[in-house]
């Protein structure tokens, strides 16, 4: 039987009366799909009592009928067009909306909030479609959630006498979950838990779970940094069997292995990495051969020697693909024993390696290559700091090879930005924290010299190892390969940013041969440098680019403008490393194309974990933006709008480059609403805008550490 409802009162509006009640029709036709009504029947569930209302009803009726929405059984008996049945696909949001988008790509459809049946983000479901109004939107209703995204969750324990809750500041879980006290596994009152749903029944508003891990108390750093990892799925510490089996291994360098090798022990070889980094993946070598070319050796630890295809160490680190660097520490793809160990190339410890010997003349040109299984010594660990110093003054162990490296690595760099290549040389917020996990003070990590002559030889070697396999001779098909992509920007995208940055005074061409934006890009990000606006143009920049993946269909690198590109030089945190150089010494030596879909899935998933790992670094600098700020409480910074949303304004400080939000409800003078398309906040009354780029003065309200969110009011 269908439900009476009250139809809702619309303040005299004729307009929204018209629509509220047509919202209502259609409500009930499609909650009773096989049943007809007439005017007087609907009229009634809708508690339409007036005789002229009564007859708008039965209008509407006729209009809904020529929409195609109802179709006439007899006279003036109505039943809802025929659903167009069930399709799958997985929930997004856009706002406070939330719609399907179906498995084959098709139109969204819209759910409407009390038809989610608790269907969360990401969520792969099955959803009923309602008849469709001519010229509207599909819309339906999930009748199953046929996998959840995610069924663990983070959060803090209240407990009482004779139940719990865990309380979820998730944004993706907003409604608290049940725990019977059987399933809290020693957890206690306020510390952080993880949580997996158990159940979630369609009447009842919150889910049941279990405590299936116990974080710690809340506020303590670990606690906290393990919680940001469970929030995202990534793992906070390591199996111990998986342990067990690194520290049975030792580094094996046999005098029958090195036979099987290039020795390159007496070639002075050194490391150039951060001054807190373990993992030493690889290190570079510089002589002078007897043909007066330089060989560059770019040496890469040979992880994949002692990782071998179906160990327990494998399966690890495929499940892993990727270490992750949170703000105070970093989560190994390896064990530490092989990461920080025997595969670190550290100095004055032989060291099994995979090379690409380059042979250079004095312009930087390489005239041969050889990529090859070596024997390495590493002589001397430079810090960048070091390596910099080095550079800049002329002075330092091994002078004559880093300053020769630095000025083949200049060289290349520059025919790199010649053929198109894009430089987003980003500064980086970093923090200086204490023994206790407390953020003391905040600097930036600019990009200099010595980084820039590490990352000129690892992408040489990169790319030289995709066009070894991806461009082989004439008459020869290319074999299933592991690329790094970057597609082309997205035109509408990158129109949009050209008219942003308008206001600003700058101009982008956005349009032409692919060189020629690529090179406008890099004249805008040049003219940005040192200017207030320059963090948030580089921002919506690279925003405005396409995301690198992972994938064996190449179609090259658009932000490196290289036709073939890898990841060769990581394989001790990266699992693609890895798949690369099993690939290359399977080809190298004569083996069949493997399965192209076995390995695209295999890059599709360390594309994932690749994404979840920056969501997670990001989290936690969040976190010690807040923690950070927090001892500023009630104190004044100049700030940027750096974002501009329907529930408020965030601002970038320009002094540490900490991100808060400004309320819309601490914008009382006036009441604003949002323009999406000039991403702007408007004032009804008075036409204020509060729009992206525009210079505020805030002061430090609040600061929410288990919402990691920062709260300014205007100064």
């Amino acid at each position: 039987m269908a439900k009476k409802r009250k139809t809702p009162k619309t303040g005299g509006s004729t307009k929204v009366r018209k629509s509220e009640l047509v919202r209502n029709i259609i409500n009930i036709f499609n909650e009773n799909p096989e049943k007809t009504f007439n005017y007087k029947q609907i009229s009634t569930l809708l508690d339409v009592k007036s005789e002229s209302q009564r007859i708008f009803v039965n209008q509407l009726l006729y209009e809904l009928l020529e929409e195609d929405f109802l179709v006439e059984i007899s006279r003036g008996k109505f039943k809802v067009n025929s659903r167009t049945g069930y399709v799958t696909g997985t929930i997004d949001r856009q706002g406070v909306k939330t719609y399907m988008i179906p498995d084959d790509e098709g139109e969204p459809v819209f759910i409407p909030e009390r038809k989610t049946n608790h269907a969360l983000l990401g969520d792969k479901v099955k959803v009923f479609l309602y008849a469709r109004r001519r010229g509207q939107g599909p819309e339906g209703e999930v009748i199953e959630v046929v996998k959840r995204a995610k069924d663990t969750f983070v959060g803090i324990l209240e407990v009482s006498e004779n139940f719990a809750f865990m309380i979820s500041d998730n944004r993706v879980l907003t409604n608290d979950v049940f725990i019977p006290k059987s399933k809290l596994n020693g957890a206690k009152n306020k510390q952080k838990v993880v949580v997996k749903l158990l159940e979630w029944e369609p009447n009842l508003k919150n889910p049941v779970g279990e405590v299936i891990d116990v974080l710690g108390d809340k506020g303590d750093n670990n606690t906290e940094m393990h919680a940001i990892l469970a929030e995202f799925g990534l793992p906070y510490k390591y199996p111990a069997d998986v342990e067990a089996a690194a520290e049975k291994m030792d580094a094996g360098i046999t005098p029958e292995e090195v036979a099987r090798r290039i020795d390159l022990r007496g070639v002075p070889t050194f490391t150039i990495d951060p001054r807190d980094a373990k993992d030493f993946d690889d290190a570079l070598s510089l002589r002078k051969l007897e043909n007066g070319l330089w060989e560059v050796g770019v040496h890469i630890a040979d992880v994949t020697h002692y990782v071998r295809p179906g160990s327990i160490i494998e399966r690890e680190a495929q499940e892993r693909a990727t270490s992750v660097y949170l703000v105070d520490r970093t989560i190994p793809m390896l064990p530490e024993h092989l990461s920080n160990g025997i595969c670190s190339l550290r100095p004055d410890e032989d060291k099994l390696t995979y090379s690409v010997l380059f042979q250079m003349n004095d312009k930087a040109e390489v005239k041969h290559y050889e990529i090859a299984k070596t024997v390495t010594r590493s002589v001397r660990r430079f810090t960048y700091e070091e390596a910099q110093t080095l550079i800049e003054t002329g002075e330092g162990d091994y002078r004559d090879e880093v300053l020769e490296l630095d000025r083949l690595a200049k060289m290349l760099r520059a025919k790199r930005f010649a053929s198109g290549a894009i430089a987003f040389d980003r500064v980086e917020v970093r923090f200086d924290i204490d023994e206790q996990g407390k953020p003391v003070s905040v600097f930036f990590k600019e990009q200099k010299d010595a980084n820039k002559l590490i990352e000129e030889f690892m992408l040489l070697a990169n790319k030289t190892t995709a066009q070894h396999i991806g461009k082989p001779g004439r008459g020869q098909k290319a074999k299933t390969f592991v690329y790094r992509i970057h597609d082309v920007p997205n035109p509408e995208k990158l129109q949009n940013f050209s008219v942003f940055i308008k206001r600003f005074g700058y101009n982008l061409k956005t349009s032409g041969k692919s060189a020629a934006v690529s090179s406008a890009i890099n004249h805008l990000l040049d003219e940005v440098q040192g200017r207030k606006e320059q963090n948030l143009i580089e921002t919506l920049a690279i925003r405005s680019m396409a995301k690198a993946a992972y994938s064996t269909d190449n179609i090259g690198h658009y932000g490196l403008s290289f036709d073939f590109y890898t990841h060769f030089t990581s394989p001790i945190r990266r699992y693609p490393d890895m798949m690369v150089h099993r690939l290359l010494e399977r080809y190298n030596t004569g083996g069949r194309s493997v399965n192209q879909q076995e390995y695209e899935d295999l890059c599709r998933h360390s594309s994932d974990m690749e994404q979840l790992a920056a969501n997670a670094e990001r989290a936690s600098i969040k976190y010690k933006q807040v923690e950070f700020m927090g001892a500023h409480l009630g104190q004044v910074f100049d700030g940027v709008i750096s974002g501009v949303t329907e529930w408020g304004v965030y601002v970038e400080l320009v002094e540490n480059k900490c991100e808060g939000m400004i309320p819309i409800r601490e914008l009382d003078d006036d009441y604003y609403s949002f323009d999406d398309k000039n991403y702007c906040l408007v004032g009804r009354r008075y036409h204020k805008k509060y729009q992206l780029g525009d210079e505020l003065t805030v002061r430090v309200a609040k600061a929410n550490l288990d919402k990691k969110q920062l709260d300014f009011v205007l100064a």
